[in-house]
């Protein structure tokens, strides 16, 4: 079986943490811990795949390279 490797952000929120997949909008989840929001994360990847594929639709995989950084700007007083 074929293997995509995505790259999935996983940040604080609200009680909890959210994650999602840049390269497949749209597909996020939560979870209370980082552990628990990439094992549903795992989950929602795979049924998004799942549903784009059966809608005929071409997986938009992770273009390389793929940077994520801060941006800093100042705030009006």
């Amino acid at each position: 079986m074929a293997e995509a490797h995505f790259t999935a952000i996983i940040e604080p929120d609200e009680g909890g943490f959210h994650a999602f997949v840049p390269a497949l909008p749209g597909c996020h989840t939560f979870g209370a811990t980082v552990e628990e929001a990439q094992a549903n994360l795992q989950e929602a990847v795979e049924l998004h795949l799942e549903a784009m594929l059966a809608d005929g639709e071409e997986i938009p995989f992770t273009r390389e390279p793929l940077l994520v950084t801060q941006v800093n700007v100042p705030l009006a007083s």
